[in-house]
């Protein structure tokens, strides 16, 4: 279900320091206006309510993230501020865009080395498909910005989409790093961090697809 935005939104955005407004303008240019460090950048696309980068930004000062999505950036942006509690925010920028358009919004110089993709929509009929964030089309749009060797970091619930995608990161040339089936069992696959739709899956014994995938070409 599609979340609506909320009334009081866009007024606590417009006055946020970690909201970023028509990023268009910013391609090629986000290390020169908003990251003042050579650390790495990591996107994450659809950072929901903004639980992941929140979690991820605390636990690795040493890296900086952007977080993209196109609806409820205002429920992100208080959850982050919150979770801060008055402290400086200096590795986490919030975009509001079109994902599917993303390759507006970034380019090699930018040297993204991560994307993260956390139980995006599966699209599961056919003639929507297209518009899965791991869609052949959309890997490629990725690959015009990420740098040589860049990882696409993807958890699913849905075993159509898991499987499914597996066929569009190689159509799209990139490498299969590892994959599992049931990432709760392998708890040295990567230093995870749960997501709010990670644990109710869980809670509901639905295992957890994940992936790592490297941009080779």
């Amino acid at each position: 279900m599609r979340m609506r935005s909320k009334p009081w939104a866009k007024e606590e955005l417009n006055e946020s320091k970690i909201y970023i407004q028509n990023p268009e303008k910013y391609k090629g240019k986000w290390r020169e206006n908003f990251i003042k460090d050579n650390n790495p950048i990591h996107l994450e696309l659809g950072c929901g309510k903004g639980y992941f980068v929140k979690t991820a930004a605390l636990e690795n000062s040493d890296i900086n993230y952007i977080a993209v999505v196109d609806v409820i950036l205002g429920v992100a942006n208080r959850k982050i501020l919150e979770e801060f509690d008055g402290k400086e925010i200096n590795n986490i920028i919030l975009v509001r865009y079109d994902v599917e358009e993303i390759d507006k919004i970034f380019d090699k110089s930018d040297r993204i080395e991560r994307i993260y993709i956390n139980f995006c929509n599966p699209w599961p009929k056919p003639r929507h498909k297209k518009r899965r964030l791991t869609h052949t089309k959309q890997l490629e749009k990725y690959k015009k910005f990420l740098k040589e060797n860049g990882e696409i970091y993807f958890k699913t619930d849905d075993d159509e989409l898991f499987k499914e995608s597996l066929k569009y990161f190689k159509e799209a040339g990139f490498e299969t790093i590892k994959t599992t089936m049931d990432l709760e069992s392998e708890p040295e696959f990567w230093n995870n961090i749960e997501t709010e739709h990670e644990i109710k899956f869980k809670s509901q014994g639905i295992k957890i697809k994940a992936g790592i995938f490297a941009s080779i070409n």
